[in-house]
């Protein structure tokens, strides 16, 4: 025998045992449905040995199954088969030793499969891992497990001995489907190239064993048909309907292709015909299906008055096709027609019915075996496009694909990445999901995953993406749905960004319009759409929605960030639906919108939009008029925060009326209802609060003016300064900003109180270890001690102190030092310092200021801070403090000690090395501005600190309280007091004059130009014309003090004029007198 004869025999066994293996299969199934066993445990090991069977049946190389190990495993299924018929002829259902036995069963089988040789399998080496791993898991399988395994086997092998063969009765078919008279054979003969014989994909040896018994894959749908053979559902009617059928007349060969229908109810897709012993599953149509004129199968048969049956609408337009009713003719005889009544062919209808019902499950096994395999590309395809034809407009079919799991295996073919497989899935899919319930849908989203889906939005293929969003709004239909595809991640913002894209893709923009409006269903979905750009839905829900959605709504516009170029809309459409919200009786409507307002009342462009739905006076009332008993919410919280919101945006308050008496956000009634509430120990939220209205209102002077009243006649100050020491964070730097804005008013008052406070004013400073750590109230704190009067000399004894003073100079020196690793309020510190210590050189009078300003060097703090900071606050503070200290430099300095030098000890004559003087006496330097001993620690000296150049470096700053500050400090070395014209002379070497000259011209302040014109007369009368002939020569001063000659107050009018006069700009008033007497 040769060995293509050889595969063919190992072929032909090969096929009767899996047909066994899946008649014990379904078996096995029937039985665990009725009982409790693991029966089904044991048709999986079957199924799992029916496919390794399959794959050396139909490998590619030449793998042939040894005849022993095949009839081996038939000797098991055999003893299977007799399991079961022991189990049927059990009354009380199947005993424990027959599961004991199919345990048995398979372990034998696990022994069979072991005994394969290794070199019949080297060539596939994937099918002899399988071999290998079912083999083990079999002979350890522990089914039944009562050790009575043999006894049962042994029993079975004894009774097939005795036993007779039965032979099958074998019905005949209703319609034949031989060649001779199937629509196949009809088919290949009209049109052979497009249905292939099943000859071109089936061996030879095959075919001659396939006419007997065609082997069987087990049936993936569980159903009635899995246990009544295909034949007797055939006939079951045969007997009512077999008068009717025989009048059916032959139908010719007129068929030129093979249409749509006939595919998806006659045959399989090439590749899908291609799949191991699937033909069978196929029952190809009869030839009296076909309507002779559309040559497709019929869905209406309708019979002629000469019998023959076509499809009614066919035979109808036949009919219409004829001018004269008297020449109609039969469309298949000839034969003219004195009737154009149709009967209804009901027996033919029902039966064609019924074959597409068993073949469209067919189908779907077919389809989940080439799913289930993943075979080539073209075989998922075709197991996709079949599975929609047979489900399309049928819903039964798609619960017989739910479940058969297919929606399951569907997943994985997302990740494929043929883009033609994404596309037949996703259509399968949406007809799947195409159904008046929503069970389908839900197990679609349920099952397969959905970020995987929405990443076809952005797919390079139009045709996919389309695909994608006609998915997504079939799935959108249900409300879980909705839940599901919102929770997909990026969905949401995908389907925006698809929405604002018309102009590239105007189908995409409207579909995933659609899909949006019905993700709307699930509120959290319209949180995302806000969140993705699209608020409308949210604003459109907000004031149509019920009041329930309007509080998660207006909840939403706080959690949410929208852009800026949005807030303006956003405040114009929410604000009157919550103004509604907050004015009804659901406090947790109030509440929500409530906190919607504060976050709308932050973006200060919304103002006039609050301004303009009557927000004010409904606050103001919340505030002042509701009390907590008639209103479950304490509402004055959030009133007074959205009213701090909307006064710090720079609303002019003065008018605005609060109520019906007339009453503004600046009026007495206003201002002391807030004072009265923060003086009654509120609590803190609101404190914070009722402090920035009342700093809102300090910038206004009217409203300041009306504040400083009303705290002068309720003794609010102390209540205020007690907030100070408030653990609160915010609050204590809110009451701290306040008492700033209240210092140039009633300073002194607010000084004297707080050094009345327990532990004040000295808990104000706390320096941090590390500049970094510097927080906005360690700033504030030291801001209102520098802003404070400088003068309060109870103020400033409180805060003299060795270790205090010590602390600012070592967080003045760690800020410098820390360049900038510093925190952002590390400058506002810094200015705070320095101002504390200038406020100690206003008071030098009294002992302790001079003893510390003398022991800290301030001087020195001071020059050096001029140059060492770039803080324009703190180099006017510095040159400020420099000032007051070099005022005092005159009062300070002494005139060098006169040493004696008697003729006694000029007389003694000693060695020279008993010398009780030095050779060289000691020079002791003196001051020549100051004409006495001078130093920058002990008189403060500015020639001695060398702060003399920094403060003419300072003259060319662009800010004027610096240039002010710094000419202020100059100035104290032209006083009459010290030698003027050695300071002229040092000035002028430092080419003071000029940079002077450039500071009037750049700066138009009247203080500024009247100490600037001090000085350059100065330097007219002083040092005469050495330099009265380069002041003179620039005519822009001559320009700048005519006009302050002209428009300058009294002063600088007067020092504008004497320089013109000096500079014989202007005549002298006593020459212009004489000569007006010489005249007369």
């Amino acid at each position: 025998m040769s060995a293509q004869e050889d595969r063919g025999a190992n072929d032909t066994l090969i096929g009767s045992l899996l047909k066994s293996i899946s008649e014990v299969i379904r078996s096995l199934e029937l039985l665990q449905s009725q009982t409790t066993g693991s029966f089904l445990e044991t048709a999986c090991y079957f199924y799992r040995v029916s496919v390794v069977l399959m794959e050396i049946q139909t490998g590619e190389s030449s793998i042939t199954c040894p005849t022993d190990v095949v009839e081996s495993l038939s000797e098991s299924i055999d003893a299977a088969k007799h399991l079961l018929e022991m189990s049927q002829e059990s009354n009380n259902g199947p005993e424990p030793s027959i599961e004991a036995g199919f345990g048995g069963v398979v372990k034998q089988i696990g022994e069979t499969l072991q005994s394969i040789p290794e070199a019949i399998i080297d060539e596939e080496e994937y099918i002899g891992v399988v071999v290998q791993t079912l083999s083990n898991e079999m002979q350890n399988a522990s089914i039944g497990g009562d050790g009575s395994e043999s006894e049962i086997l042994q029993k079975i092998s004894e009774r097939r001995r005795t036993e007779e063969l039965m032979s099958e009765q074998i019905e005949t078919d209703l319609y034949p489907s031989d060649p001779e008279v199937s629509y196949a054979s009809y088919l290949s003969e009209s049109q052979p190239d497009i249905i292939p014989s099943q000859s071109t994909y089936v061996s030879s040896s095959q075919r001659t064993y396939q006419s007997e018994s065609q082997p069987q894959i087990p049936d993936i749908i569980p159903s009635q048909s899995t246990y009544v053979s295909s034949s007797q559902r055939k006939y079951e009617t045969q007997s009512e309907s077999q008068s009717q059928i025989s009048e059916i007349t032959d139908i010719p060969s007129q068929g030129t292709y093979v249409s749509s229908r006939q595919r998806k109810y006659g045959t399989l897709s090439g590749s899908l015909s291609m799949l191991p012993q699937v033909t069978q599953f196929m029952e190809p149509p009869y030839q009296a299906f076909i309507c002779p004129l559309t040559k497709e199968i019929m869905e209406d048969p309708v019979t002629t008055e000469t019998g023959v049956t076509c499809e009614r609408q066919a035979v109808t337009e036949w009919f219409d096709g004829f001018k004269d009713q008297d020449e109609i003719s039969c469309p298949v005889t000839g034969q003219k027609l004195t009737t154009t009544g149709l009967s209804p062919n009901l027996v033919l209808k029902t039966i064609i019915g019924e074959w597409k019902v068993r073949n469209e499950a067919a189908r779907i096994k077919v389809a989940h075996a080439a799913l289930s395999l993943g075979g080539s590309e073209s075989m998922v395809i075709d197991a996709l496009r079949d599975l929609q034809m047979t489900c399309e407009g049928k819903e039964y079919n798609k619960v017989k694909v739910r479940e058969a799991g297919i929606i399951q295996l569907l997943d994985r073919y997302l990740t494929y990445r043929s883009k033609d497989v994404r596309y037949e899935l996703l259509q399968l899919l949406k007809t799947l999901a195409d159904e008046d319930t929503d069970e389908g849908k839900e197990m679609i989203v349920n099952t397969m995953n959905m970020s995987c889906v929405i990443k076809f939005l952005v797919s390079s293929h139009q045709t996919v993406r389309h695909a994608a969003l006609v998915l997504l709004l079939e799935l959108s239909k249900s409300q879980h749905a909705c839940e599901k595809i919102g929770n997909a991640t990026g969905a949401i913002l995908m389907l925006v960004t698809s929405k604002y894209n018309e102009e590239s893709d105007a189908f995409a923009s409207e579909t995933a319009d659609q899909i949006l409006k019905n993700l709307e269903k699930f509120p959290h979905n319209i949180k995302q759409m806000a969140e993705s750009g699209l608020l409308e839905p949210l604003l459109i829900h907000l004031a149509e929605g019920s009041e329930e959605t309007q509080v998660m709504m207006a909840a939403y516009l706080v959690e949410i960030d929208i852009g800026h170029e949005k807030k303006i809309n956003v405040a114009e459409k929410a604000c009157p639906a919550l103004i509604r919200l907050v004015q009804s009786e659901n406090m947790e409507a109030r509440r929500a919108a409530f906190k919607a307002l504060a976050h709308i009342s932050l973006y200060h462009p919304n103002k006039q939009i609050l301004v303009e739905v009557g927000i004010i006076k409904i606050m103001v009332e919340e505030m002042f008029t509701k009390r907590m008993f008639s209103d479950l919410m304490n509402s004055r919280n959030e009133a007074a925060t959205i009213l701090a919101n909307i006064l710090e945006s720079g609303v002019e308050h003065e008018t605005f009326e609060v109520n019906t008496t007339g009453h503004t956000l600046g009026s007495d009634y206003f201002v002391y209802n807030i004072i009265q509430m923060l003086k009654n120990s509120t609590p803190d939220d609101l404190n914070i609060d009722l402090i920035r209205i009342l700093i809102s209102l300090s910038k206004s002077p009217r409203a300041m003016a009306t504040i400083v009243s009303v705290i002068k006649e309720t003794d609010a100050s102390f209540a205020m300064i007690e907030l100070i020491n408030n653990p609160h964070e915010e609050l204590g730097v809110g009451a701290l900003k306040l008492l700033i804005a209240l210092t140039p008013f009633i300073g002194h008052t607010l000084s004297e109180r707080l050094c009345k406070t327990r532990g004040q004013p000295e808990n104000l400073i706390q320096c941090p270890a590390e500049a970094n750590l510097i927080t906005e109230r360690h700033a504030v704190s030291a801001k209102l001690l520098a802003k404070l009067p400088h003068q309060n000399l109870t103020l400033n004894l409180a805060l003299v102190n060795e270790s205090i003073v010590s602390e600012i100079l070592h967080a003045i020196h760690l800020i410098q030092r820390s360049g900038t690793r510093t925190s952002r309020y590390a400058t506002n510190f810094l200015e705070g310092l320095v101002g504390i210590l200038v406020r100690f050189t206003t008071t030098l009078y009294e002992p302790q200021m001079m003893y510390l300003a003398k022991n800290h060097d301030l001087t020195s703090v001071f020059a050096d801070l001029l140059m060492k900071t770039s803080s324009d606050e703190v180099q006017r503070l510095s040159a400020t403090g420099l000032e007051h200290l070099s005022s005092t430099t005159m009062t300070l300095s002494r005139p060098p000690p006169q040493v004696r030098n008697t003729k006694f000890m000029g007389s003694l004559s000693m060695p020279r090395s008993f010398s009780l003087r030095s050779s060289k006496k000691k020079q002791i330097e003196t001051c020549a501005i100051h004409r006495g001993v001078c130093s920058a620690k002990a008189t403060f000296c500015l020639v001695e600190a060398n702060a003399v150049t920094k403060l003419l470096a300072c003259l060319q700053s662009d800010k004027t309280e610096v240039v002010e500050s710094a000419l202020s400090a100059i100035c104290t070395l032209l006083d009459d007091k010290v030698d003027v014209e050695q300071s002229l002379s040092m000035l002028s070497g430092m080419n003071a004059v000029e940079l002077i000259l450039n500071a009037v011209k750049e700066h138009k302040k009247e203080s500024l130009l009247q100490k600037a014109f001090w000085m350059i007369d100065k330097f007219l009368i002083r040092g005469g014309q050495k330099y009265a002939f380069g002041i003179s020569q620039d005519r822009m001063l001559s320009g700048m003090l005519v006009s302050a000659f002209h428009r300058g107050d009294g002063n600088t009018r007067q020092m504008a004029e004497n320089i013109l006069r000096r500079l014989d700009k202007m005549p002298s008033f006593s020459v212009y007198m004489t000569e007006k007497n010489n005249d007369m």
